[in-house]
């Protein structure tokens, strides 16, 4: 079965097509245009490039969240648009989830995927090397996750988060790519989908975690 991957959440724009497990292509873009401008035309470059076509299509996957608002929302609603229109299921798959996907060799007990959310905040998924998630997703200054990350052994960090805060991690060296993935998405979604976890385009929902920066600025001004 071929899958239609689509990642947005963070500043690069990724896209491609899988057959089960395997990637056929993907394609990354970041131009400093917004997602709405190049996730298209990236989409069809894709096709172009792979002889397929939207009908050879059987599942789309895309991330969900947390990272940019603004991102997620183009590609959920796009994801939306092309599942609803050839009646396609879709698979969700958590930002930090498509970025714990990385670490392919899982030589450790446990995959810290962290997201930069500024101002010393950051986005936190912990996992075993199967790729469960061990406790639910933080959004929380990084001090407190490090605390929370004291009962775990033997972490390999991944994501830009790790980078920002590698000294208080105490991160020597990256050996891993920190880049969220749609070829990632694809593997997160084909596992998903074995196990009968896919839904209907009305049903897909970002994952935001916290509030705008918007939201919390008309909060805390009353």
């Amino acid at each position: 079965m071929k899958i239609l991957n689509v990642s947005t959440s963070s500043n690069i724009a990724s896209v491609s097509i899988s057959e089960n497990y395997k990637c056929i292509l993907e394609l990354n873009i970041n131009n400093n245009k917004t997602h709405s401008e190049t996730l298209f035309p990236l989409i069809d470059k894709l096709f172009h490039d792979t002889n397929l076509k939207l009908s050879d299509i059987g599942l789309v996957a895309c991330d969900i969240g947390p990272g940019s608002f603004t991102g997620i929302r183009i590609g959920i609603s796009s994801v939306k648009a092309i599942a609803e229109s050839l009646h396609l299921p879709v698979i969700d798959v958590s930002s930090l989830e498509a970025l714990a996907y990385n670490i392919q060799n899982k030589n450790c007990k446990t995959i810290c995927s962290l997201i930069d959310a500024k101002n010393n905040q950051v986005y936190c998924g912990i996992f075993d090397q199967n790729y469960n998630l061990l406790e639910d997703y933080l959004a929380d200054d990084i001090n407190i996750v490090i605390k929370t990350l004291q009962k775990y052994e033997d972490i390999i960090f991944v994501g830009d988060g790790a980078i920002v805060h590698k000294d208080l991690l105490k991160i020597k060296d990256f050996q891993y790519d920190n880049v969220i993935h749609s070829k990632n998405i694809a593997k997160c979604a084909y596992n998903k989908f074995k196990n009968n976890n896919t839904k209907t385009a009305d049903l897909l929902m970002p994952l935001y975690l916290r509030k705008s920066q918007a939201e919390r600025m008309k909060q805390k001004n009353g």
